[in-house]
């Protein structure tokens, strides 16, 4: 079997290496490199280092969009294009090319959760479920017929990051055993979408990441929880912007003005809310590190309430 597999970030590597189990990768297609760090200089996407490493010859086209493009996809002669995470469009030509067209790993229970940031948002909204959906790509945005599907819980206290880490493992499997039935000459029956239950999952900002404390205090605990590792929440505590890594929402009535510190111990900042409030457990200074509020208030020593 010829495999072309399309993906750019971390979440699309364990995908590669399960597409790569039999060495049927013949190539990978990835976003061009881009400056990163503090340097600025061009970074190769964590699909690119893992097709190196592998010994993948690695595509970087601006867009699919060109003739030439497209032609030299098709002289490759792929019986199945998988495409994680990519980040670029493909054109129905595209579509159309491999024999059994293109198979896209989504890290949703669709069709929750299409586009471009399901994991947070799943997070965000409180989902206690979700999961990873093999889908057979149409012209469309995240909306072709699932092939396999496979759920997973979404724990308490659990952050974007690692979500995203189960996820990426879990869609590594669905496509293993996708391809395992595909080489047994298994073709996977394709499950229409349900009409119902279409939810978009938009691109996460940087604006977003500022708490308003005017929230329920459980509305902003699931912020924290899933913009970490990125954007990671901020908010102005105790005259200073922090960066909010670890916050847990805690049931207490009050009648201070949202964004009043309440309390301030080694076991968190709590912070006024629209209703309940918000313990800041893991902060972060202007410059600084990611610490405990217990490091933090060492530094803040005027903070602490007896």
């Amino acid at each position: 079997m010829r495999i072309v597999f399309a993906g750019t970030p971390a979440f699309a590597v364990p995908s590669l290496r399960a597409a790569h189990a039999h060495h049927e990768v013949v190539a990978v297609y990835t976003q061009p490199d881009r400056p990163a760090g503090r340097g600025r200089g061009l970074t190769p996407s964590p699909v690119k280092l893992e097709a190196i490493q592998r010994g993948i010859p690695v595509l970087q086209p601006l867009s699919l969009k060109k003739k030439s493009t497209q032609d030299a996809l098709r002289e490759m002669q792929p019986d199945v294009m998988i495409v994680v995470a990519y980040g670029l469009i493909l054109p129905q030509a595209v579509l159309d090319i491999p024999q059994y067209g293109c198979w896209n790993v989504h890290a949703s229970l669709l069709p929750r959760w299409r586009g471009a940031a399901p994991i947070q948002r799943a997070i965000e909204a409180g989902d206690e479920e979700t999961g990873v959906c093999l889908m057979q790509m149409e012209a469309g945005l995240d909306t072709g017929p699932v092939l396999l599907a496979q759920s997973l819980d979404i724990g308490p206290e659990e952050t974007g990051g690692q979500l995203h880490d189960r996820l990426a493992d879990l869609g590594a499997q669905v496509l293993r055993d996708a391809l395992g039935l595909l080489r047994a000459g298994v073709r996977l029956p394709p499950h229409p979408q349900p009409e119902a239950g279409v939810v978009y999952a938009h691109k996460l900002d940087k604006a977003e990441a500022r708490l308003d404390w005017t929230q329920p205090a459980d509305v902003l605990a699931r912020k924290v929880r899933a913009f970490n590792p990125w954007p990671i929440a901020e908010a102005q505590v105790a005259g200073e912007r922090l960066r909010i890594h670890g916050a847990v929402a805690v049931e207490q009535a009050h009648i201070a003005a949202p964004g009043t510190l309440l309390a301030a111990s080694r076991q968190g900042l709590d912070i006024a809310c629209g209703s309940g409030v918000l313990r800041l457990r893991v902060v972060q200074r202007e410059g600084g590190k990611a610490i405990t509020a217990a490091d933090y208030l060492n530094a803040r020593r005027d903070l602490v309430t007896p």
